[in-house]
């Protein structure tokens, strides 16, 4: 499957703008169109590889492996996503109130790079149209929504915002992120600062704590110096956030080789990247908590070895995108399946016992 993506679909989409591109891939995973074998998929529930029961925020997944927001914003998908392979899908980002993003062009292909740049500005159908549409879904595996303030509201304003959206969402929500680390909403990146991601989350954890309680994680970039990374760390195990999420796109360009990619403007690059530099903050948070800090890893995620390093550095669970972009639908399970043969030949008998085995606590 993964041959066939990589010969022949894949170059006929990378000659479409990226944007265009994901919105016909998008479009053929909700009305099951596929090539040869992977026709014969959809409908399918996700596959666990061996793993066993995989437990974390008190939620069970088939696998570890799940698919990063941004992929699928509006939840269009998710079902389609889990019979690929994903033992978990993240929706989002939602904002209160539907909004378009950014100017186009907003997505670029960094193709030397195997990375993606995007300033896409969380455009997004809104959170009463994804409320609905998750509200009648009969879902096949753990269903998160990432949440986001609208670019409208100014921070002085943004605790409000998120409330109102958290309120919206939480019903249809397995989980819910608090994205407070996108580089494409200005601003936005000021609320990871320690007195700031002290409110937010603190008004989050309350009002979560008022009826039906469901974990709640943070997402952060992967741009914040070891002490803030600390800081956003010591506040969450304080206030009792579920976990953290590391990392999101990163604002960097150092050691691009993709031609022509610093005049492409702003925006957060994600990928190959950004993977050694993902698994730097997943130690720097595992070691910093000494364990105690369930980490959900992304970031660069293109090979099972990948995958097993964010495992070993201390993520318990592990999220992808770009990998899933330039790899194709056969992604998920190759890398599933990798993992599980990395696992099994390093003697772990299971994938807690790999978690943060290499991290140095």
């Amino acid at each position: 499957m993964s041959a066939i993506f990589k010969k022949l679909i894949r170059p006929l989409l990378f000659r479409l703008d990226a944007e265009t591109a994901h919105e016909i891939g998008i479009h053929a995973l909700r009305v099951g169109l596929a090539p040869g074998p992977l026709g014969t998929i959809f409908g399918r529930e996700p596959d666990s590889h061996g793993f066993g029961g995989i437990k974390r925020f008190g939620l069970d997944f088939t696998n570890p492996l799940g698919i990063a927001a941004g992929f699928d914003k509006n939840g269009i998908v998710v079902n389609q996503l889990a019979s690929l392979g994903f033992g978990f899908v993240e929706v989002g980002t939602v904002t209160l109130k539907p909004q378009p993003g950014n100017e186009k062009p907003r997505l670029f292909r960094l193709a030397k790079d195997k990375a993606l740049l995007n300033r896409l500005g969380f455009n997004n159908e809104g959170a009463e149209v994804l409320a609905e549409r998750l509200r009648s879904l009969k879902r096949k595996c753990v269903v998160a929504v990432n949440i986001g303030r609208n670019k409208d509201v100014p921070n002085e304003l943004a605790v409000e915002n998120y409330l109102a959206v958290f309120e919206k969402v939480r019903s249809v929500a397995d989980y819910i992120t608090v994205n407070i680390s996108s580089p494409n909403t200005p601003g936005l990146r000021d609320l990871q600062r320690s007195e700031s991601v002290e409110e937010l989350l603190s008004a989050l954890m309350a009002r979560n704590q008022e009826s039906n309680p469901l974990p709640l994680l943070v997402k952060i970039a992967p741009d914040l110096t070891d002490a803030e990374i600390d800081s956003i760390v010591d506040v969450s195990l304080r206030i009792g956030i579920e976990g953290i999420i590391a990392t999101n796109t990163t604002v960097s360009r150092e050691g691009l080789k993709t031609p022509g990619a610093d005049g492409l403007g702003t925006g957060g690059i994600s990928g190959r990247p950004l993977t050694r530099r993902s698994t730097e903050v997943i130690r720097k948070i595992y070691r910093h908590s000494r364990g105690k800090m369930p980490i959900i890893g992304v970031g660069g995620i293109f090979t099972a070895q990948d995958a097993f390093d964010k495992i070993a550095a201390g993520a318990s669970l592990l999220q992808a995108y770009t990998g899933f972009i330039y790899s194709g639908p056969g992604f998920a399970t190759e890398i599933n399946s990798g993992l599980r043969s990395i696992l099994s030949e390093r003697g772990f008998r299971h994938i807690d016992e790999a978690v943060g085995s290499e991290a140095g606590v």
